[in-house]
């Protein structure tokens, strides 16, 4: 088992575009809804729970060898909005990129051949996790982690806030992360044999709105 390339894949400084999304804090920062780190972690925690499982859910499912294409698709009707979607394909043509530096395969080859505009960001995540020896589990808290954690650095620059509070936050959630990563992992290994009906279809209504209106700003720090 490779954890040293988990460590790669989740770590911050791998070159999959992520740092240039907050992953809806900039809109929840301008409304007022993140304003220190009680607020962030409130959000962090929602985020996990809802686009968190869902990107845990269809990396795993990846990573156990689900059809990448078909799940490209179920991903698409778990996005509803879309500047989600638009966001999602961006990220996974940086991750394609990046993963196809990092490990090259004949998975990763094909993919990035049928969606050349790009597929779903958890989708090439998990590829990558199974081109790199990683399971079903390990890509599961890569998702995971990335989408609380993209928010947590993406705070630090929009509100100045410490650092040392943004990194205590993500502390905070290990457990339900741990948790949420396992739930995820055991759904998205039932995908190859039992379909889509098994992974997690989580809905965060008021991400997918912002996300339409911060797509729609003139001027922003963020992509999304």
């Amino acid at each position: 088992m490779n954890r040293a390339a988990l460590m790669v894949l989740a770590d911050g400084r791998f070159p999959a575009g992520g740092h240039a999304h907050s992953g809806g804090a900039e809109a929840a920062v301008a409304a007022g809804r993140i304003t220190d780190a009680a607020s962030l972690e409130a959000f962090c925690r929602g985020r996990l729970h809802t686009a968190g499982l869902v990107a845990a859910g269809l990396a795993a499912a990846a990573a156990a060898g689900g059809d990448p294409l078909a799940l490209d698709d179920v991903a698409d009707a778990r996005t509803p909005v879309p500047a989600l979607r638009a966001a999602a394909r961006r990220l996974g043509r940086q991750m394609m990129r990046a993963a196809r530096a990092a490990w090259p395969s004949a998975e990763l080859a094909a993919l990035a051949a049928a969606r050349p505009r790009g597929a779903h960001q958890p989708v090439v995540l998990g590829v990558a996790a199974r081109a790199a020896g990683l399971t079903p589990l390990d890509a599961a808290y890569a998702a995971a982690y990335e989408n609380v954690s993209g928010p947590a650095t993406a705070v630090v620059r929009l509100l100045s806030l410490d650092p040392f509070d943004a990194t205590a936050v993500l502390a905070r959630l290990a457990g339900d992360l741990d948790r949420l990563a396992a739930d995820a992992a055991a759904a998205g290994a039932r995908f190859p044999t039992e379909g889509p009906h098994v992974l997690p279809a989580a809905s965060a209504p008021l991400l997918d709105i912002t996300a339409e209106q911060h797509a729609a700003w003139p001027v922003r720090l963020f992509a999304s």
